[in-house]
């Protein structure tokens, strides 16, 4: 077998492992076993079966996820209708792809209907909610076509956050994607009741 190694771009560190068939050839367990074994990695697969190593963050982004996670939680512990996540979830998406965005939601009675051993390992589900949060080694690029491969697999409100730009990106199903340039704060309305986040803070 060959392997070819691909960095995204000269100036990230993320390396793409081009297996070809062969990852997608591996069971659920074996994957998941494979992600244990390498547990000091982040790992996700893509649906075409390469293998996406990301770098750590440094020490601006993980104060950035930091702020995030504790406003969202916030909101998900008050709501109650839903279960939240942050960037260590792997998700399996329905076309195959193991995913891990920086914030995840599913709604209760979805999750709910997974057996124990399901949600202990990689949820066979989409998020119903999902934010990707820019760091300086991601790539515009590469993480719209993640939030479009989201909405593809049946999450419903998406937002990718980039706070080099100031930008928020919101994305729904058949709906055009709108770009918000330097918002107070986003709204999670309808599906996510009452979540207004202040995006400011992700600014600094």
């Amino acid at each position: 077998m060959t392997a070819t190694f691909t960095p995204i771009e000269q100036d990230t560190h993320t390396l793409v492992i081009h297996f070809g068939t062969v990852m997608k050839k591996l069971s659920e367990q074996e994957f998941y076993e494979f992600c244990r074994l390498n547990d000091e990695l982040r790992i996700e697969l893509s649906s075409e079966g390469d293998l996406i190593i990301m770098p750590p963050t440094g020490g601006k982004t993980g104060n950035r996820n930091f702020k995030l996670i504790v406003a969202f939680g916030i909101w998900a512990e008050k709501d109650g209708t839903g279960k939240g996540f942050d960037s260590s979830t792997v998700f399996s998406l329905p076309n195959g792809a193991k995913r891990s965005p920086d914030v995840a939601w599913v709604r209760n009675e979805r999750w709910d209907a997974l057996t124990d051993e399901e949600q202990e390992r990689f949820a066979p589900l989409c998020p119903d909610f999902v934010v990707e949060l820019r760091s300086p080694t991601d790539t515009l690029k590469s993480l719209k076509a993640k939030m479009e491969e989201y909405i593809a697999n049946g999450t419903q409100l998406g937002w990718l956050i980039d706070p080099f730009a100031k930008k928020v990106y919101v994305y729904r199903p058949q709906s055009a994607v709108d770009v918000l340039e330097d918002p107070q704060t986003v709204s999670g309305d309808p599906l996510l009741r009452g979540l207004a986040l202040d995006v400011q803070i992700l600014w600094k």
